[in-house]
């Protein structure tokens, strides 16, 4: 990848975007709303919102089109077919996916690449290959009876995603589902829509029949509120706040009782203990652990807990790498990091580092925003020590480039302060010794435990939170659990 060729998709104009609903492009009856780019403040495209009426129309045409079979109950082969052409054409358009999506939301174009379009191409082939690998059961029965375990389709499911990594994380969602014949209906966040949509005509060119994948657009208080409650959504996966994962289970206690799966972010410790065998190398994966993508990374660590005996060399490595980065335009391949996703982000993200320090942390690097002169939304890097588990900056989730460091004295000190915090999504341990690693993965309250490493999990490991980090996994084979149903065939001979 050059330079060039980014450019060459940086500046393409963005009409004006429709709904995806029955295999046709239609206007939302709702008030369309503008989206400006991150990279420079300025309007980028004109999104149509939803109302109820479209989301109804949107959710009709999934249960029509999977009532009739024509997904649901489609020969195996036409689907893993289908799958992996979708899978092709990601990969195909990887570069201008990747484009749009930057100047939709300000990640930079390296990291772009890999993880958005390339990512979801992975996860299409990965489930694609699943779909005639899954097989039912046989029950234990008496003689003269034959008990059968089918694994069924839900029906139809809805899907409302972030901002951070739309493609990426639609993906695991969208490619689960379909695996197991479901039709779906897919919001993406207002904030960054542009290469969802795009991936409707993907999968319209793919041989994907109308009706099954439906993309409509629009804000949570009325289009996702309108698919909350909607009688007729069988299952909804979410990933995003805290607050509106709350909000939505009340929503499907109130209609219809969908199952609903919640991904609903961390603030995940990432330990260094004293017997690391390369700290300036764990460093510097550490710092890519919260400062890639500007922070927003559901499991990044934004905790990091040191063993005291090292903590002085330890913090000046991570300061030095925090200023190391290069931050700026995301479409220029010289930097590091791009921008913070949206305004309202960037307000947010400086609001935290305004309250830590009033509460007594220290601020050791960073902290500012720069390029104000460009109308973007850029952020340094930024670097607290001196923190203690009753600041604020050390509970609750920032979802940007901030980072705290808090000292600990032992094993079980490290697990105690780990472990403080309502949310269990990702963390992580570094040391050379292997019972102790053990013990870690044992202690640790976390649906993910990384050892020596900080990401880069692939599509067969399960990525699901505990505590108030939500339910239900996405990644791996696990994840068709919660788009099929189990149907017991009990049969006398």
């Amino acid at each position: 990848m050059q330079q060039s060729d980014v450019d060459q998709f940086r500046t393409l104009e963005v009409p004006a975007q429709k709904l995806f609903i029955n295999g046709k492009w239609v206007e939302g009856c709702g008030k369309p709303f503008v989206t400006t780019s991150p990279i420079n403040g300025h309007k980028l495209a004109l999104i149509s919102t939803a109302n109820s009426q479209d989301v109804d129309d949107a959710v009709q045409a999934a249960r029509i089109s999977f009532d009739s079979g024509i997904w649901s109950r489609s020969p195996l082969g036409f689907r893993k077919k289908v799958m992996l052409k979708i899978a092709d054409l990601l990969q195909e358009h990887a570069l201008e996916l990747a484009v749009l999506g930057a100047r939709d939301n300000g990640t930079e174009i390296g990291m772009a690449v890999k993880a958005e379009p390339g990512s979801a191409a992975g996860t299409f082939r990965y489930y694609a290959e699943a779909i005639d690998k899954l097989y039912g059961e046989v029950s234990p029965s008496d003689p003269g009876f034959l008990g059968m375990i089918l694994r069924e389709p839900i029906g139809v499911v809805g899907a409302i995603l972030p901002w951070n990594f739309p493609l990426m994380i639609g993906a695991w969602k969208i490619a689960s589902a379909l695996a197991v014949g479901n039709s779906i209906v897919l919001k993406p966040s207002e904030i960054a829509s542009l290469s969802l949509l795009r991936l409707g005509a993907i999968a319209q060119e793919a041989g994907l029949p109308d009706g099954v994948l439906n993309i409509i657009t629009g804000d949570g208080t009325e289009t996702g509120s309108a698919m909350a409650y909607h009688m007729d959504i069988d299952a909804l996966g979410f990933t995003g706040s805290g607050r509106t994962g709350r909000a939505l289970m009340q929503a499907a206690a109130a209609s219809n009782m969908k199952r609903l799966f919640l991904e609903l972010g961390g603030k995940s410790p990432n330990v260094i203990f004293s017997d690391t065998e390369d700290l300036q190398g764990a460093a510097k994966v550490s710092a890519a652990g919260i400062f890639r993508n500007s922070g927003q990374v559901c499991i990044a660590g934004s905790r990091l807990l040191v063993e005291r005996s090292v903590l002085s060399k330890f913090t000046d490595a991570m300061i030095a790498e925090s200023i190391r980065l290069k931050i700026g335009d995301p479409l220029d391949m010289k930097n590091d990091i791009g921008a913070v996703a949206c305004e309202q982000q960037l307000a947010r993200d400086m609001s935290f580092a305004s309250s830590a320090a009033k509460q007594g942390a220290t601020l050791a690097s960073g902290g500012h925003r720069i390029l104000e002169n460009t109308g973007g939304y850029y952020m340094q890097p930024t670097v607290f020590t001196d923190v203690t588990p009753d600041m604020e900056i050390f509970q609750k989730e920032v979802f940007g480039p901030v980072l705290t460091i808090t000292p600990f004295d032992s094993e079980e000190e490290a697990v105690s302060l780990a472990n403080d915090s309502e949310l269990g999504l990702a963390s992580a341990v570094w040391t050379s010794n292997l019972s102790r690693a053990h013990r870690m993965i044992d202690n640790l309250r976390a649906g993910v435990v990384h050892v020596n490493t900080y990401g880069g999990a692939n599509n067969a490991v399960p990525l699901g939170g505990i505590k108030q980090s939500g339910n239900g996994a996405d990644k791996s084979l696990h994840a068709l659990e919660k788009y099929s149903v189990l149907k017991t065939a009990w049969i006398k001979l």
